[in-house]
C-alpha cells in the first residue's frame, strides 16, 4: 500500500492526503517530524537526505518534495482528470505550483510561525506583520487569478488547486487582519466544500 510519511499536521503532508482521498486512493500514514522527531534518524534520511517530510514510498519507489509527490499521484491515478492532459492547462496549473513554493508559501510560512507555533512573549510581532502584508499582497495576485477562473488553472479543479488551497486556509483561519478578496474567498468556499479538504486541511486546524 501506498505509505506517506510525515504528521498530518504540515501542510506540505497535507497535499498528498488532501489528494489521495480525493482519488479515492488508500494509503497509510506514519507521523514522522515535528514532536515525533524520526526525520533526522539514519534509516529516514536514507530515504529522504533533506530530513523534511513528506516522503512518499509507493512499493519502493521513494519520492520526496512535496508538489513532485502531488503531481506524480495525480498523474498515475487521475490522467486527464486532476492532472490535466490539456499542456496548457497542466502548464498553469505546474505554474500555481510553484506559485505556492516560492511566493505564498514564504510569505505565509513567517505569520503561521510566528502566531501558531511560537509563544506569546517570543514572537516578534514586527517580522510578523510584515510578513502578513507580503501574505496579502499574494493573495490579492490569487484574487486576480480567480477573477477570471473558477479554479486556479481553468474551468476545473486541479492539482494546481491543492497547494495553493492549503495556503489560503491559512490566510482565513490565522487571526490575522484581512483585506477583503472576493473571488478568493468565493473559490475558497468552493474548495471548503469537498470532503476530503475537509478532512485533511480544515479538521485537522493550525498546529
Amino acid at each position: 500500500m501506498l505509505k506517506i510519511l510525515g504528521r498530518a499536521t504540515s501542510g506540505n503532508v497535507q497535499k498528498l492526503t488532501w489528494i489521495c482521498d480525493e482519488m479515492g486512493v488508500p494509503f497509510q500514514r506514519e507521523d514522522i517530524g515535528g514532536a515525533f522527531g524520526k526525520n533526522r534518524e539514519p534509516a529516514y534520511l536514507a530515504l529522504n537526505p533533506n530530513g523534511t517530510v513528506p516522503t512518499l514510498d509507493d512499493d519502493g519507489f521513494i519520492l520526496w518534495e512535496s508538489n513532485a509527490c502531488t503531481r506524480y499521484l495525480a498523474a498515475k491515478h487521475s490522467p486527464g482528470g486532476i492532472c490535466p492532459s490539456d499542456p496548457k492547462t497542466r502548464a498553469a496549473s505546474d505554474r500555481w505550483m510553484d506559485w505556492q513554493l516560492t511566493v505564498l508559501g514564504p510569505a505565509a510560512g513567517p505569520v503561521f510561525l510566528g502566531l501558531i507555533r511560537t509563544p506569546p512573549e517570543k514572537r516578534d510581532m514586527a517580522a510578523i506583520n510584515a510578513a502578513r502584508d507580503r501574505f496579502s499582497a499574494a493573495m490579492k495576485i490569487l484574487d486576480a487569478q480567480l477573477g477570471k477562473t473558477t479554479f486556479v488553472a481553468g474551468a476545473a479543479f486541479t492539482m494546481g488547486d491543492i497547494p495553493v488551497g492549503i495556503f489560503t486556509y491559512r490566510w482565513f483561519a490565522l487571526p490575522i487582519e484581512r483585506e477583503s478578496y472576493p473571488n478568493a474567498k468565493r473559490w475558497y468556499d468552493e474548495l471548503a466544500r469537498r470532503p476530503a479538504f475537509k478532512k485533511h486541511v480544515i479538521d485537522i486546524g493550525l498546529s
